[in-house]
């Protein structure tokens, strides 16, 4: 249950780097909803974050939830916001993805 409970943590923090994202091209009340959703992702995030490390080590439970939002928001940032996906982003972003599954198999 705490490794669900981390990947959910991570989406979060993927959710909240999406909020930020859409917030910078906004002003007025959108931008302060776009920043509550922010706030909202990010004490969901954290809060789910502490909850697993409560049975997972902190060790593995935070590369694992920085990893999650990392990968999430690189996705985000090439299939919403349109930013280039090149070799070399894949190449790491993949590099990343295969750490992240090492920890859990040694976990």
């Amino acid at each position: 249950m705490s490794w669900i409970i981390l990947i959910v943590a991570g989406l979060c923090e993927t959710g909240f780097t999406y909020c930020l994202g859409r917030a910078k091209y906004v002003i007025g009340t959108e931008w302060w909803l776009w920043m509550s959703g922010f706030l909202a992702f990010t004490i969901l995030s954290m809060g789910l974050l502490a909850k697993a490390t409560q049975t997972l080590p902190l060790g593995t439970a935070y590369p694992v939830w920085t990893g999650i939002g990392a990968v999430g928001t690189v996705l985000v940032g090439i299939f919403i916001f349109h930013e280039p996906s090149t070799f070399w982003r894949l190449f790491f972003i993949t590099t990343l993805i295969v750490s992240i599954v090492g920890l859990k198999a040694v976990s």
